[in-house]
């Protein structure tokens, strides 16, 4: 808050009535006229110009000086005239008025002294800002200079180190360059993986069918063979055992023979296997298949494809070389940014004109250090004795207001009023005595600080001061800046410092040989052209991968030809359904056996016994048998009847498949193989895409912008006119408000000193009510 009120306060002097008032007297006489003269022709540039325009400092200055003289002549009158006895300083007489009178005097001075004290605080505190930043002032000024010539210096250091960045794109492009060839192969063999899988499973069950079809076709007939040659021994010896048993039961002398009868009776074939279709006719046709090998053919099919990536690796390796050669020459070619570079060979004006004004400059930043010093010191003594001066106004009011409270009587002595009134007068003295001093001070920081703020800080934050240099003819040619800074010929200082404020790059503002453009040497397709061409013509011709051979498509198509689904399947239920004796042999048997022990006739009993034994020969060596095969020719009836409805469509569907597979994988291993090609070209040109926009971006914001140049200007006028002059100017306001109010308070402490000592004479004859201490009231006549 303080920094913003010193930074206001010089817009509000008692002075600055005459400040502004000079201002508008200095619109007469041009400052830019004014200052071409003195700068072009310096004894054109005549006393009475440079008068009128610092008219209103002069009458400023006219203004102190009178100040300076009449000052110390009124004090020395004042003391003449109180030595003389011709101004005593007291009251002769007391009247009621006069109480009113020192009240307001007492009340006014009091103010005054404040005002004033109030003052005094901002002008030590003004002063001993000004001496704070003085000196880091002049030093930030220095470390701005030399923060350019350093900016300067290390353009080309700054311009080699970002283009050896280019190492971090490279080092990631040669990374992806290593691992391409074998990332773009699993792409392709991930995205067909599951095609060429499904077409090569559909292969295995096809193959599997013709050879489940062979063996269980070949089942079938071996046991309907087999079936049928024990079916024909069967026969003759269940028709002999059949009249055997049936003529044995018939005997009269047979008992009990009757229920047994009728199973004897029964005693003959059931299943009739001659009935059941052949199929020997497909058998034949199916003979010697297969005559491909199936499980080689796979077995170099998922070779061929699971080589994929490895073959990639094989046919890419080529190319991956010749662009690992054109990223070394990207590498040459981003170096050469740096080789051709326009701004190493012309700094060097720059150069020269910023050391000039370093070392020009630091003679007078070691002298201003020096004579801010005495200046710090007359400003604490001058602040000292007007503190001084408000320490006895306020101690003489205390002791006055402290005596005056305690007296009783107006005339009576009191030494504590006394003692006021003293201190009163030591405050006048000391105002008298010192004011030339304060209006010393005042006047020179006044002219200093206001012309600063006016000639300088004024036209600097309006940009006034580069439109003057820019103006043709207000300048010398030996100050020729524009020339002198090398600076292109359509430009001056006024576009040159918005432009660099704008963010420009040197060779934007400097005159160069040639016209430079950045956005040229940093255009992506200059580095990236070859790169992309060498991969956008690259072509894999992958080895032809062959899931059937012609051996085995025959085989497939003579296994559908083959006619396994026109065999009558459904004549095998019904002969399978019968059972191979009508009767049950073993029940029979079991029957003969209870026969036997019940007959009277021995050899009766022992001939049933017999023909029990024989059949129970019967059912374990020949029905059982053919139980057994026909359970066997059952499963393989019921495999072949579920197969054959579906297994031409199923071949039919696995040769397309197989052939869509052949005739799409080249096409679809071109696309994967250019859409992952393309998508890499896009990754690492993004790779020196980005590091050309850094590079960019660092060049002209950092290395090599003029961006530097316009901030130092702006940071000078922050030193020199924010933190310099601003708490100057406030410095002398303050100083001067109290050189203002010291001649207030001089009049109000004089007129207090007299109302503070005791009166001479305490009542006068003036017929007012102090004369008559009571009212006799005046006698009227009495109306009767």
């Amino acid at each position: 808050m303080l920094e913003t009120h010193l930074h206001r306060l010089p817009r509000r002097l008692p002075p600055q009535e005459a400040s502004i008032y000079g201002r508008q007297l200095s619109s007469a006489v041009p400052f830019s006229e004014l200052l071409r003269d003195a700068l072009k022709d310096p004894p054109s540039a005549n006393t009475s110009q440079i008068l009128r325009y610092q008219t209103g400092y002069i009458i400023c200055a006219s203004i102190a000086l009178v100040y300076f003289v009449a000052m110390p002549l009124i004090g020395l009158g004042i003391c003449c005239f109180r030595r003389n006895r011709c101004c005593t300083g007291r009251i002769k007489v007391y009247s009621r008025s006069l109480l009113c009178q020192r009240n307001l005097f007492m009340f006014c001075l009091l103010l005054i002294t404040l005002v004033i004290l109030g003052g005094v605080i901002c002008a030590f505190a003004a002063n001993q800002k000004v001496r704070e930043e003085i000196e880091p002032g002049t030093r930030d000024a220095l470390n701005t200079l030399q923060a350019l010539r350093r900016h300067m210096n290390g353009i080309p250091r700054g311009v080699q180190l970002t283009v050896e960045e280019f190492s971090v794109p490279k080092k990631h492009i040669l990374s992806d360059l290593h691992n391409v060839s074998w990332s773009i192969g699993s792409t392709i063999h991930f995205l067909l993986k599951e095609t060429v899988y499904s077409a090569m499973g559909a292969m295995k069950d096809r193959v599997q069918d013709l050879q489940n079809s062979q063996h269980h076709l070949q089942t079938v007939n071996k046991t309907v063979h087999t079936l049928t040659r024990y079916q024909s021994e069967l026969e003759s010896t269940l028709k002999d055992r059949k009249q055997s048993i049936i003529s044995l039961l018939e005997d009269p002398q047979c008992t009990y023979c009757v229920s047994a009868l009728s199973r004897a009776r029964n005693l003959e074939l059931g299943a009739d296997f001659r009935k059941v279709p052949s199929v020997e006719r497909v058998l034949k046709t199916l003979h010697g298949l297969p005559k491909a090998n199936f499980s080689e053919m796979i077995h170099q099919a998922n070779s061929s494809f699971n080589s994929i990536p490895e073959l990639a690796v094989v046919k890419m390796a080529e190319v991956i070389q010749d662009l690992k050669e054109e990223i070394e020459k990207a590498t040459e070619r981003v170096q050469s940014i740096a080789d051709s570079f326009p701004i190493l060979d012309h700094t060097r004006p720059m150069n020269d004109a910023l050391a000039r004004a370093e070392n020009s400059s630091r003679p007078y930043f070691k002298a201003a250090k020096h004579y801010e010093k005495y200046r710090w010191i007359a400003g604490v003594v001058t602040c000292t004795v007007v503190l001084l001066i408000v320490s006895c106004n306020i101690l003489g009011l205390f002791f006055g207001t402290y005596g005056l409270v305690v007296r009783e009587d107006p005339s009576d002595y009191e030494s504590r009023g006394e003692a006021g009134a003293k201190l009163l007068l030591t405050g006048v003295g000391f105002s008298f005595l010192f004011s030339w001093l304060l209006i010393l001070l005042v006047c020179v920081t006044f002219l200093v600080g206001g012309n600063v703020q006016t000639l300088m800080c004024k036209h600097w934050a309006n940009q006034e001061i580069y439109k003057f240099i820019d103006t043709p003819g207000n300048l010398p040619p030996s100050m020729n800046i524009t020339q002198r800074l090398g600076l292109k010929k359509n430009l001056n200082i006024t576009s040159t410092y918005q432009q660099c404020k704008d963010g420009a790059g040197l060779w934007e503002v400097l005159q160069l040989k040639d016209n430079y453009s950045l956005n040229d040497h940093l255009n992506t397709t200059k580095y990236t052209k070859e790169f992309q061409k060498r991969l956008d013509s690259f072509n894999i011709s992958f080895e032809d991968i062959t899931l059937l051979s012609a051996e085995g498509k025959r085989d497939l198509e003579t296994f559908r030809d083959s006619r396994i689904d026109r065999i009558e399947y459904a004549d095998f239920p019904a002969e399978m359904r019968n059972p191979v004796v009508k009767t049950n042999v073993e029940g029979l048997a079991v029957d003969l056996e209870r026969l036997s022990k019940v007959q009277s006739d021995r050899t009766l009993a022992a001939q049933l016994a017999d023909e029990a034994q024989k059949l129970r020969r019967i059912q374990n060596s020949t029905v059982l048998t053919m139980e057994g095969l026909v359970v066997k020719l059952k499963e393989s009836v019921q495999f072949l009847s579920t197969m054959a409805p579906g297994f031409q469509a199923r071949i039919n569907n696995t040769e397309n498949q197989i052939g869509l597979v052949e005739a799409i994988l080249p096409l679809q291993t071109q696309r994967i193989l250019r859409q992952e090609l393309d998508c890499f070209v896009r990754k690492e040109v993004g790779y020196v895409s980005q590091y050309l926009s850094w590079l960019r971006t660092v060049l002209m914001e950092d290395v090599a912008s003029c961006q530097p140049f316009s901030t130092a200007l702006d940071n000078g006028r922050v030193i020199l006119c924010d933190r310099i002059a601003d708490p100057w100017n406030a410095f002398w306001f303050s100083l001067g408000c109290c050189a203002f109010f010291l001649i207030l308070s001089i009049i109000f402490a004089i007129e207090t000193t007299r109302h503070l000592r005791p009166i001479r004479h305490r009542l006068i004859s003036t017929g007012s009510e102090e004369t008559y201490p009571f009212h006799i009231p005046r006698v009227t006549s009495l109306r009767l």
